[in-house]
């Protein structure tokens, strides 16, 4: 995956559970396990938002781009 998740670093950094951090921001466990594991397809500003207020974090914190173009499967040609 070209974005990697580092949710879990900065979870354990702040001393905050995911199940303290999904009753703050108002999401399920399953979804935010979903984010943390990297298998989400997207996720919604809004939620980001409330993650980075909670975490008193940045986006590039939980965020990290790995320098390569990954390919699709909608952009077969």
């Amino acid at each position: 995956m070209a974005i990697k998740v580092c949710l879990e670093d900065v979870l354990k950094e702040r001393g905050m559970t995911s199940k303290e951090l999904c009753s703050l921001i108002g999401i399920t466990e399953a979804n935010l396990s979903i984010l943390r594991s990297g298998k989400a397809k997207g996720v919604r500003f809004s939620t980001v938002n409330k993650i980075c207020y909670y975490l008193s974090c940045e986006l590039g914190d939980i965020l990290k781009f790995d320098g390569n173009l990954e390919d699709s499967e909608d952009d077969e040609t």
